[in-house]
Formats: structure tokens, C-alpha cells, sequence
């Protein structure tokens, strides 16, 4: 049954007060997932669901902003979805790009482009480009965000610039072998410079990683939502964190 909208909205801000800000992630991860369920449930076409997802993502970005969160990382199109149809992949690049206009729009948030350029239309390779040279004055929140990205390949990209960059040193690759460690791969990574995911939100009820950050959330935190992405709400997002703040993170240890 449907709590009611007073009893909801109560609920909310009950959970929102409860929270410790002090407590919350510095970076979540979120794996954007059941757009296309979301669509079939309501006999709409799969655009719709795409559609709604991407009207998600900036409310979602939002509610980051207000909690102090300063860093998401966005799984939006894996290398694995690039074998959709054309159809489908034409309605979603197009998607994506509007919503990258819409994140242009916004001053206060930095973008940063993770996945495999040459896998997407020039035209959305070139707007993603554009967006991540842009530096905000005033920075509020950076937006990672996974397009055509495949896990293993981000850590295999990470060993060929490093191979590459130890030759230009005149290294051998002797010597890279014997020195190589956890940190040297970490400084080529896509989201190099910036600290690990904290947490990593999958919707949609699916319980696996997909490749996603396989390398950087190695000791992150992970919840598993059921509801999928476009029906994903603030109030849903508040129990991850909830989940979050009551868990002791250790690390390996």
C-alpha cells in the first residue's frame, strides 16, 4: 500500500534530520540501472524509461549537492549496452547529450568524461569533451560520468599509459615489473587524483558489480536498492546513507 503523501513527506524529513552530515560519503558511486524495466512496467517505450532515468540523474545530483556530497560517479552506458540495437542506442546518445546540456547549464558542477570516446557518436564524444574542460568558479559537486565504459578496460587503459609512460622514461620493462605496485596502476586510472567511492548504490534489485570501478571500490561500501532508477527516491537515497553511516569500515583489516 502507498504511504500517504503527508506520512511520506514527514518520514523524509524525520530521516533527513536523523542523518549525521558528518557521517556522509565524499564520494558515491551509482549504478543507474532499470530504465528499461521501469518503461515495460508502464507499457511505454524504451526511450521513456531512458528519458525518466536522465531526468533522475539531476534530481539525484541535486539532493548530492544539498547533503554536501562532493564527488558522484555515474555508470550511465556500459561498453557491454553498446550491443543494443541502433535504435534504441540513437535515442539514448541523444538523451545523454541533452542531459549533458543540462549539467553545462548548472555552474557549480565539474564533469569528468570516463569510458572509451571512439565508442560513441562524434557528436557525443565531442560535447563530452567540451563539458570537462570547463573549470566552475565556484565548484560544488564533480560528476563522474561512465559512458561507454567497461571496467577491465579502464584498468587495462591504465597499464598501456603506464607502459607507455615508463618507456618514454627509458624504463625497461624489467625494471617497471620489479617496481611495480598498487599505486602506479591507481595514478592512471580514469578517476586518478580523486578519492575512492565510499559507497556504491546499485538499483533496479540487481546485486553485482557489472565491471563497474572493478579496481577503485576494492574496500567501498555497496547497497543494493530495489526500486529502479527512475522510481528511486530521495527517501530511498537517505537509507543508503543511513545504511551507510552505521557500518564500521575496515579496510581489509
Amino acid at each position: 500500500m502507498r504511504m500517504p503523501k503527508f506520512l511520506y513527506n514527514y518520514y523524509e524529513r524525520s530521516l533527513g534530520r536523523s542523518l549525521d552530515l558528518k557521517s556522509v560519503p565524499r564520494h558515491i558511486g551509482v549504478m543507474v540501472d532499470g530504465n528499461r524495466r521501469w518503461a515495460r512496467q508502464f507499457n511505454a517505450p524504451t526511450s521513456q524509461g531512458h528519458q525518466a532515468g536522465a531526468d533522475k540523474i539531476l534530481e539525484f545530483l541535486g539532493w548530492c549537492q544539498d547533503l554536501g556530497i562532493k564527488v558522484v560517479t555515474l555508470y550511465m552506458l556500459s561498453t557491454d549496452n553498446m550491443s543494443r540495437s541502433p535504435e534504441e542506442l540513437d535515442e539514448l546518445m541523444g538523451i545523454i547529450a541533452n542531459t549533458l546540456d543540462l549539467l553545462d547549464a548548472d555552474v557549480d558542477i565539474s564533469v569528468h568524461a570516463m569510458g572509451a570516446p571512439e565508442l560513441l557518436p562524434d557528436y557525443l564524444a565531442q560535447r563530452l569533451s567540451s563539458l570537462t574542460t570547463r573549470v566552475p568558479a565556484n565548484e560544488r559537486i564533480h560528476v563522474n560520468l561512465a559512458i561507454g565504459y567497461g571496467g577491465r578496460r579502464e584498468i587495462v587503459d591504465a597499464v598501456r599509459e603506464l607502459l607507455h609512460d615508463a618507456d618514454a622514461a627509458g624504463r625497461t620493462m624489467l625494471e617497471v615489473a620489479d617496481t611495480l605496485g598498487v599505486d602506479d596502476i591507481s595514478k592512471f586510472l580514469y578517476t586518478r587524483g580523486q578519492p575512492d567511492p565510499d559507497l556504491v548504490i546499485r538499483t533496479s534489485g540487481e546485486q553485482r558489480l557489472s565491471g563497474f570501478l572493478m579496481w577503485q571500490s576494492a574496500y567501498s561500501e555497496f547497497y543494493f536498492c530495489e526500486a529502479l532508477w527512475p522510481a528511486f527516491r530521495r527517501i530511498d537515497f537517505l537509507r543508503a546513507l543511513r545504511d551507510y553511516a552505521g557500518r564500521s569500515r575496515r579496510f581489509g583489516s
